[in-house]
């Protein structure tokens, strides 16, 4: 059963931390194809939504940027559209704001509104409320792990302390994975309350763990940068070979993490793999 980070204590030797969407859960693209990307363009009023979603799910789910924090996302994406002709208005406030604040939620992102109010940044509080309401109200009983997570799980949990390391905010993090029975199987959660997941991992270690004592399991390069800025190890689930990466984790790579054999030869292949998929859509 999870606690929250501030009662989380160490329990076992080693750690390993789980990303949620699109890593644990197959949700990632359902979220982004049928509420972020289509809820940006109404917002926004996208006359062109075609080449806007096109470039929300490329910039989302099929490029170096997959994974990246939905309010960078925003500026990227409306940036592009203001490129192609779009008259999305001034959006230099959010911009500022999502390449500068400390924490990007939508609690961080209520206090600017309250501190500066301006259109830009009233426009994507709205649009994030709106994305959560409708992930909350018409997902569930859509949302499903991955084959073979729960089992994945199950085996890791029994070898290591299990942290949930996600942008997603915690509410939601709690419902899906309950509803799937994968709780059990975690002992934190740390979503975007928190901060992000370089954040998560930087006190993580403060729990007692050595740097090579913590694995994090992810999909997306941001990801492997959270890892890679606090010297933990890093295990990528390849989109489209999700079931395959699993297995792969709980019947190899787990093993050489706690044989302490993860290192070298073995972490380059397994990221020369990852980055090999995301160069193919870049």
């Amino acid at each position: 059963m999870s606690t929250h980070p501030t009662q989380f204590t160490k329990q076992k030797q080693f750690l390993v931390c789980v990303d949620s969407d699109g890593c644990g859960m197959d949700t990632m693209n359902v979220k982004h194809e049928r509420f972020f990307g289509p809820l940006a363009a109404d917002e926004y009023g996208i006359k062109n939504r075609e080449t806007f979603l096109a470039d929300w799910n490329r910039i989302n789910l099929f490029s170096s940027t997959r994974g990246i924090n939905r309010f960078k996302a925003l500026v990227l994406t409306l940036i592009e559209a203001q490129e192609k002709g779009e008259d999305i208005g001034d959006i230099t406030a959010l911009t500022d704001w999502a390449n500068n604040a400390p924490s990007l939620s939508n609690a961080s992102l209520e206090a600017e509104v309250a501190k500066a109010s301006s259109e830009d940044l009233e426009k994507a509080l709205v649009w994030s409320k709106k994305v959560n309401e409708g992930i909350e109200t018409e997902l569930a009983g859509e949302d499903k792990p991955f084959p073979g997570v729960l089992e994945g799980l199950t085996k890791i949990h029994s070898l290591t302390d299990v942290a949930i390391v996600s942008s997603a905010n915690s509410e939601a993090l709690n419902s899906e994975w309950n509803r799937h029975n994968l709780m059990p199987q975690v002992d934190v959660v740390y979503g975007q309350e928190v901060g992000s997941k370089a954040d998560a991992i930087a006190d993580l270690l403060t729990k007692g763990y050595a740097a090579d004592e913590i694995l994090m399991v992810g999909d997306a390069p941001g990801d492997e940068q959270a890892a890679t800025v606090n010297g933990v190890f890093y295990y990528p689930i390849l989109f489209g070979k999700e079931e395959f990466s699993w297995e792969r984790l709980s019947n190899e790579a787990i093993e050489k993490f706690l044989n302490k054999e993860y290192a070298g030869a073995y972490q380059e292949k397994v990221l020369g793999e990852f980055h090999a998929l995301l160069a193919q859509f870049d």
